[in-house]
């Protein structure tokens, strides 16, 4: 049986065991896919040697913990700096990234989207900031503190010299939200950044955060992470069995899943 599973830490709330499993029973494969919460980035690698898998998912905070952990990384995942998938082949540690093309699938569905506001700066930002500028959207980021990463942005903002400007999308990355109730900007920065926006994405799913709450009061169209999720796990899936299934479908039965709860 091949053994499959997502590292994170929170990761009980995680939603990949479920879409990953239904898409093995559904396709009779010989396989498992489970949750792992790591405690440390830097023990992710022998968690996932101690465990005999052949891939894994990997979710905040440790998508940079990954990267560094692999032996071979594919372009896409060199280029953003950060991977959310490892396979094992022929003994090496592979590493991709899944998040940037699953992010813009969902997000394409507002409609056109020409500017961004992307907000942290994190291994998710840099998919999300990747995608953005692969697909021609100017974007800038708001971060708490300055990270020295070329983030392909047109500007890096902290809270102390952010410029009030008018975006398209506003999109957390930050996992603001998933614990507790805490908006991912100060509230008077976030209440004038969604009033001046037409969409709002949040990375977090399964729960109703205080970041798209906000964004609801002020008329914006909104999808919490769920989408993505799906997206980015249908093209992970076919990474796990090499590349030999219709992305497409696998994103349907993972939606039906997904759809279960």
């Amino acid at each position: 049986m091949q053994r499959f599973a997502v590292f994170g830490n929170p990761i009980a709330h995680s939603l990949s065991p479920l879409l990953h499993n239904y898409a093995i029973k559904f396709l009779a494969l010989d396989a498992y896919y489970g949750r792992v919460l790591l405690q440390r980035g830097e023990e992710l690698r022998a968690k996932f040697e101690a465990l005999e898998l052949c891939g894994a998912n990997v979710t905040v905070p440790f998508k940079l913990d990954a990267l560094k952990a692999c032996d071979v990384l594919s372009d896409t995942a060199k280029q953003i700096g950060s991977v959310n998938t490892l396979v094992l082949q022929g003994g090496a540690l592979h590493g991709f990234n899944t998040d940037a093309q699953g992010f813009f699938r969902a997000v394409s569905g507002f409609g056109k989207i020409r500017s961004a506001l992307v907000l942290g700066a994190g291994g998710t930002s840099r998919a999300v900031g990747y995608a953005l500028r692969k697909n021609g959207v100017k974007f800038d980021i708001l971060n708490r503190s300055v990270k020295d990463f070329d983030f392909g942005c047109e500007e890096f903002f902290t809270y102390e010299n952010f410029k009030f400007k008018s975006y398209d999308l506003i999109a957390d990355t930050t996992g603001a939200g998933l614990r507790d109730d805490a908006l991912p900007v100060p509230e008077g920065v976030i209440d004038e950044i969604l009033s001046r926006a037409k969409f709002a994405f949040d990375a977090v799913y399964g729960r109703q955060t205080a970041f798209l709450q906000a964004a609801r009061t002020k008329g914006l169209a909104c999808k919490d992470g769920k989408e993505m999720l799906i997206n980015q796990g249908a093209l992970a899936f076919n990474l796990f069995f090499g590349e030999k299934f219709n992305i497409q479908e696998i994103a349907m039965l993972m939606g039906c899943a997904a759809a279960l709860r």
